[in-house]
């Protein structure tokens, strides 16, 4: 969600400076598809270019075609989107026009029900993109496209663009959520090691607590307060915790209602987070009890580490984002991160969200468009700009803008991590972005017990 709000799961900024100053840009609520010389849209192609256009002959001419993208991402992150096809469209002739709306997710849908869809969307939640291809709206990857995502993504990624077996999506930016940030020089002064395991993160939660443990100073910092969204960072957590209780085949049971959402498993995982989350010796630095997790907004709960109130918080890749200006983000700087630790060191279970690239059209044009951007040449030109990752297995982690990501893009190419989607943004809305961050938040406030929450949770599943 943006703010982060309303666009948690499709964060695709996953750290930097740019993700505050495109809260301060607005564009059209109007997505433009089907009708060009929108003065909210970005254009980009046929022009002029100093590019080595030799870089795009492998993907064909197409002058005067113009191929129409809505998406959620805009100011500067949607300039900085834009940038990073302008060589393409000027090399091959095609026209992109970029079309950001805030109000994305339901003007999508007014718009392929009126017959005036663009040629492609990034859907910021899978299942978004699936409630398209059940309405028969969106096209399958095919031929050149689709080569360049199979070869160039993993089944992990590729899977939550892939329905009943068809590829339709390429998940071409995503963040990390498996994130624990804390104070390197704080670690270094007190002899603190980062922990590889669950047991080693525990015993040092406990070592901080001895060490420092008061009514103001805490091992751990924690905030679920978002407005209309309040709730959202407690299921990030609980998700975390159910690849770890209980592995990834039974998340993706859980996550897909294959299971009950009370079943033994997922309330253990609950609880495994409450014993961090509900512990009074372990929370919430610099700000009050356990209870005050359900009223402190996300990100300031994490600022805490700055303010030496607490040793660390459990945040994805996109924190960074909130962090002041000027803050030294890194592993000698004022704070950073390290990845949130499984049972075992080998086991590298992570938590995603990402964008996906879908097509209402199948023209050569889109096809063209679809190709580049599920290549590692278009992963790189826009990860070079700034702000973002990709999950695209030819990423360079030297083009990335931030140690953050640098260390994010590390996970995503690490062949033992086993990636899962963000569960609510893949359950029905009604669970989702709702009965799941109103339970959960109520099971922070002490109204219930992990069992009496899920079993709402699960009496509320359409």
């Amino acid at each position: 969600m943006t703010t982060i709000t309303m666009r948690r799961a499709g964060m695709s900024l996953a750290g930097g400076l740019v993700a505050v100053l495109a809260l301060a840009g607005c564009a059209g609520d109007d997505l433009g598809g089907g009708s060009g010389g929108n003065s909210n849209s970005g254009g980009s192609g046929g022009g002029d270019t100093s590019a080595d256009c030799a870089a795009y002959e492998s993907y064909g001419t197409f002058d005067g075609d113009t191929v129409k993208i809505s998406s959620t991402i805009e100011g500067t992150e949607g300039e900085m989107l834009e940038q990073s096809w302008a060589d393409f469209a000027s090399c091959t002739g095609i026209t992109i026009e970029h079309n950001p709306s805030n109000d994305f997710e339901s003007q999508i849908f007014v718009q392929v029900e009126g017959g005036n869809a663009p040629d492609l969307a990034i859907f910021p939640q899978p299942g978004l993109l699936s409630r398209m291809v059940d309405g028969d709206y969106l096209k399958p990857l095919e031929g050149d496209a689709l080569s360049a995502a199979e070869a160039n993504y993993t089944e992990d990624w590729l899977s939550y663009g892939n329905v009943d077996g068809t590829q339709y999506g390429i998940p071409i930016q995503g963040s990390a959520k498996s994130f624990v940030w804390y104070s390197p020089s704080v670690f270094e002064e007190n002899g603190y090691e980062i922990p590889t395991t669950w047991d080693e993160l525990m015993a040092l939660s406990d070592q901080i607590s001895a060490d420092h443990g008061s009514d103001s100073v805490k091992p751990w910092c924690f905030g679920i307060e978002s407005g209309g969204a309040t709730g959202w960072p407690a299921t990030d957590f609980m998700e975390d915790m159910v690849l770890r209780e209980a592995g990834a085949d039974v998340y993706d049971q859980w996550v897909n209602h294959e299971i009950p959402f009370d079943d033994p498993q997922i309330v253990a995982s609950l609880e495994r987070a409450g014993d961090i989350l509900q512990n009074e010796d372990y929370v919430n630095g610099g700000i009050g009890d356990s209870r005050s997790i359900a009223t402190t907004p996300w990100a300031d709960a994490g600022l805490q580490i700055l303010n030496d109130n607490c040793f660390m918080f459990r945040a994805a890749s996109f924190f960074e984002a909130q962090l002041p200006e000027g803050t030294d983000v890194g592993p000698d700087g004022d704070i950073f991160a390290f990845y949130l630790p499984a049972d075992t060191a080998d086991d590298k279970p992570l938590l995603i969200a990402g964008d996906y690239l879908a097509a209402f059209s199948d023209s050569p044009a889109t096809q063209a468009v679809e190709a580049y951007m599920a290549s590692p040449e278009w992963a790189n030109a826009r990860m070079e700009i700034g702000g973002m990752v990709s999950p695209n297995s030819g990423a360079d982690p030297s083009k990335a803008s931030s140690d953050v990501l640098r260390l994010t893009i590390d996970l995503f190419q690490d062949e033992g991590a086993t990636a899962r989607f963000d569960g609510s943004d893949l359950m029905p809305s009604q669970v989702g972005a709702g009965s799941f961050w109103s339970e959960l938040t109520n099971w922070i406030d002490g109204q219930e017990t992990a069992a009496e929450a899920l079993a709402k949770v699960e009496a509320s599943w359409p």
